[in-house]
């Protein structure tokens, strides 16, 4: 099975092809509830049957479990034949199973504790602990993970970790570009106001963005992805679904932004639901198509934790939606005029 495929080269140094349906790995570290190798092997099996070639993973995920399990799975492949990006940002330090961290989000994982570091020694340490779990002697692309307001706390705390990534980490990427061990770089987060500030600072390549701009969310339209338009700057789409949402419709217990759904968010995922079936389209199709008709998005990597989820997202890769979806979503105010 041959997937759609996105290539990108901002820069001129050959680029990379993706594939429109990429494969995000966090489900792999055991996110929430743990998975056998067995299923997780199977579930990458169909992956690539279908033709998936882009797989992002990271130390955090499952913390190192996920990058190890990519390892497996990948090791005798073609190297050249699939793109993988990781996360820097963490490094993972062995700690005793009843001190690590994660309790209550990553299950049977390796005891480890998350430490923040984006300095230059932090980044290249990091890298070559990916190396080493993943298996592989190249990794494509590098984010900076999660340095946004969410998972630092306060603006005084994220402004710090911003700075020191400028004056330490963004170096080490500059570096690792300019040698080509790495074709790209950019952050992997759940907010588009960094993003953007590191846009505005520095040569940022690609930038992986979660949840921020989906059908349910568009707000991302309104400075940081004209800015990536103009300077050329690639976007990974995650959390394309909102946590679940907008695969699972507004069933009691959806999952929006990983909580329990608000009420507000339920109605209007209700009326995104109505007018999609009143076309004989699936909700979760349209909300797996709807940032890949911005032209700076390259691929959405929706996580996947069992068989059924991944042939729906695989199905979801070649769906087609009529414009006139698109046409009534706007004329209900349900999606951004400006949305492409």
């Amino acid at each position: 099975m041959t997937l759609r495929t996105h290539h990108w080269d901002r820069l001129g140094n050959g680029g990379l092809s993706f594939t429109i349906l990429g494969f995000g790995t966090a489900p792999f570290g055991n996110l929430y509830r743990a998975i056998s190798d067995e299923d997780a092997d199977a579930i990458l099996a169909r992956a690539w049957e279908a033709g998936i070639r882009y797989f992002d993973t990271a130390p955090l995920y499952g913390l190192g479990l996920a990058e190890t399990r990519l390892n497996r799975f990948l090791r005798g492949k073609d190297r050249d034949s699939y793109v993988l990006s990781t996360k820097v940002g963490r490094l993972l330090r062995a700690t005793t199973p009843d001190k690590r961290d994660g309790f209550g989000k990553w299950f049977e994982v390796p005891a480890r504790n998350e430490v923040y570091d984006y300095t230059y020694d932090g980044v290249m340490r990091s890298i070559e602990f990916s190396l080493e779990r993943l298996g592989t002697h190249r990794i494509d692309m590098l984010f900076a993970h999660d340095i946004d307001l969410a998972n630092h706390g306060s603006q005084q705390v994220l402004d710090a970790k911003l700075a020191e990534l400028m004056a330490g980490g963004y170096k080490a990427l500059l570096e690792l570009r300019d040698q080509g061990v790495i074709k790209a770089f950019g952050a992997g987060v759940n907010e588009w106001q960094p993003c953007q500030w590191l846009a505005e600072r520095g040569d940022f390549d690609i930038f992986l963005l979660a949840g921020r701009y989906t059908l349910l969310e568009q707000e991302a339209l309104n400075s940081f992805l004209p800015l990536c338009e103009n300077r050329g700057i690639g976007v990974v789409i995650g959390g394309a679904y909102n946590s679940g949402i907008l695969a699972t419709g507004p069933k009691p217990g959806a999952f929006y932004n990983y909580e329990p759904a608000p009420p507000e968010i339920l109605e209007r995922v209700r009326r995104i639901e109505g007018i999609c079936a009143e076309h004989g389209v699936r909700m979760v199709d349209a909300a797996f198509q709807f940032p890949l008709r911005h032209p700076s998005v390259v691929s959405v990597i929706p996580g996947g934790q069992g068989m059924d989820e991944m042939n729906s997202n695989i199905a979801a890769e070649s769906a087609q939606i009529p414009d006139d979806v698109w046409a009534d979503l706007k004329a209900a105010g349900l999606m951004r005029e400006d949305a492409p």
